[in-house]
């Protein structure tokens, strides 16, 4: 019996229900031979199922789509990315965006076939940009998907334009990064040419001990993303945050907190606080390199 809450095709119901039926008000056309019922919301993973029945056997769940499907934050792309291993399988089908490469290293997700590993990074390569490229590398090392070294492995092999963006990207991928946004500010900061902070330091003195999201340990200099999402009534977060604030000024820890906006819409003014603060804790800041701009354009 087909459960017709989910995705099928007309071949799939054909024995049970008629045509004219299926093409009737009961239900909705997701893509070119396949349905759902009408009465059921249309989500992401629903429009997933369909995607695959809507191709060969043989293909799987790539790019963004299988990256989402996977929780690995990438922008949302209205597209449904399907990739099949011969070109005699690339067929157009209605909104899909179908794509042709060996067969990767695949797993499921929500029981769907979908691109894995490093096979993903490559993929990711292809339709994301340098700063998402890497966030979503750092978010796959981070769930133990892949490992930097197998990224740059696979970088490694990857000829063309594509091979020169994927290098960078996989040389960029750190272990130990704890969000999207802490991938972005550290970008942010390397990107400008500035010495790269040390990722989720912990540090201590045998009473106390805490992490840092990005450090210059040689510095004492705390550099951290500020998601501003402890309430005020969370006294047990005031209690941790106050006896942390009391134990860098104790041992004389300067702590810089970027909210989203400094990285958003101020970028150039969170480099200016980085470089004064490097300067007032000994350091030397070396000339900006403009080229941050490309991709932290701000918005004044």
């Amino acid at each position: 019996m087909v459960d017709l809450s989910q995705p099928f095709t007309s071949r799939m119901v054909c024995d049970v229900l008629a045509w004219s039926t299926v093409r009737g008000p009961r239900f909705r056309r997701l893509l070119p031979g396949v349905y759902v019922a009408s009465d059921v919301a249309v989500t992401p993973e629903l429009m997933a199922r369909a995607a695959l029945l809507a191709v060969p056997a043989t293909a799987w769940l790539s790019h963004t789509t299988s990256a989402s499907l996977q929780g690995i934050p990438v922008p949302t792309d209205p597209r449904l990315h399907v990739s099949v291993p011969t070109a005699g399988d690339r067929r157009l089908k209605g909104t899909l965006k179908l794509h042709v490469r060996p067969t990767p290293l695949t797993t499921t997700a929500r029981g769907l076939r979908v691109s894995a590993g490093a096979d993903l990074f490559l993929e990711l390569a292809e339709v994301l940009g340098l700063v998402d490229l890497v966030v979503a590398g750092d978010a796959m090392v981070r769930a133990r998907m892949v490992r930097p070294e197998q990224l740059l492995r696979a970088a490694a092999a990857v000829r063309g334009e594509v091979g020169s963006h994927v290098r960078r990207a996989a040389s960029l991928v750190r272990a130990r990064v704890d969000s999207p946004m802490e991938t972005r500010l550290r970008l942010l900061i390397v990107l400008a040419g500035l010495p790269e902070p040390e990722v989720n330091p912990v540090v201590g003195d045998g009473r106390f001990t805490t992490r840092l999201d990005l450090a210059y340990p040689g510095l004492r200099l705390v550099i951290e993303y500020d998601g501003q999402q402890h309430r005020a009534d969370d006294l047990n977060q005031w209690d941790r945050d106050n006896e942390r604030l009391a134990w860098f000024a104790d041992h004389d820890w300067e702590l810089l907190p970027v909210v989203a906006r400094g990285i958003y819409r101020r970028p150039g003014e969170t480099l200016t606080r980085v470089c004064d603060a490097i300067r007032r804790r000994g350091g030397v800041v070396p000339a900006l390199n403009p080229g941050w701009q490309l991709y932290f354009p701000g918005t004044g």
